[in-house]
């Protein structure tokens, strides 16, 4: 499945299977970033309070920043490691901090999906590990980058950081190849999953046009990074100039 997209206007430039229900892996950290994103601008949670990582957030596995039960770390650093190596930890320990659990968080990002028109979106965890249920579309994926762009512009270069420092440890962007390999990269995030295979989002601007390209079911890193790319290149070809 695959989708090109003017960032601004939100016109579809390409569009292959892009509604069908998938499995959204890592591109699910989206959706908990846009809703940490609210949260901080209505003043819910604040960047500098400290989170209590609880036992369940520890024990996530896969890509995880490695915290311990009870250690503390700012809203800000779980916001970071969230968006900049997808972490699987610090994602549920983000939902814990606004919603008090992973359950309640997950009506959240429900209704924010609802609030933004992703209405084949559902979403059971805020990391994107496969479970029954938790699916989405790629258009659905471009739309919810398009809302980041409009919506929380400030916090959009976190998805573009390729290298940073979060609670003392160095991190690197899980999306870092296609960021370096493509020409005009402004934000990218990466997922896989054995059910899922390599999903990529791409938001790409050259002079004054933007283009989100999301890429569903690659069969590896490398194939999915070229997919992107070659489907990005299109979309500049075919957006009109401003």
């Amino acid at each position: 499945a695959a989708i090109v997209i003017d960032a601004d206007t939100g016109k579809v430039l390409h569009f292959e299977n892009a509604n069908t229900r998938l499995h959204p892996a890592g591109l699910t950290k989206l959706a908990t970033l846009y809703a940490a994103f609210e949260a901080v601008e209505t003043r819910e949670i604040d960047l500098e309070a400290k989170a209590r990582i609880s036992l369940k957030a520890a024990n996530e596995e896969l890509a995880a920043l490695g915290m311990r039960e009870d250690q503390r770390i700012s809203i800000r650093d779980l916001i970071r490691a969230t968006a900049i190596k997808g972490a699987n930890d610090t994602s549920t320990a983000l939902a814990e901090a606004i919603s008090g659990s992973e359950q309640a968080f997950t009506k959240t990002l429900d209704e924010t999906a609802n609030k933004l028109g992703l209405s084949r979106s559902t979403f059971k965890n805020a990391h994107g590990l496969t479970e029954k249920g938790h699916l989405s579309t790629a258009s659905d994926m471009a739309f919810l980058m398009k809302a980041i762009a409009d919506d929380f512009p400030s916090y959009l270069f976190i998805l573009g950081r390729i290298n940073h420092t979060v609670a003392g440890k160095k991190i690197t962007h899980s999306a870092r190849r296609l960021l370096k390999g493509y020409k005009g990269a402004v934000a990218a995030k990466t997922g896989y999953t054995r059910a899922a295979g390599f999903n990529g989002v791409l938001l790409a601007q050259r002079e004054n046009e933007r283009i989100i390209t999301v890429v569903f079911g690659g069969k590896s890193t490398t194939t999915m990074i070229a997919q992107i790319s070659k489907l990005t290149d299109l979309g500049f070809r075919k957006k009109p100039s401003s």
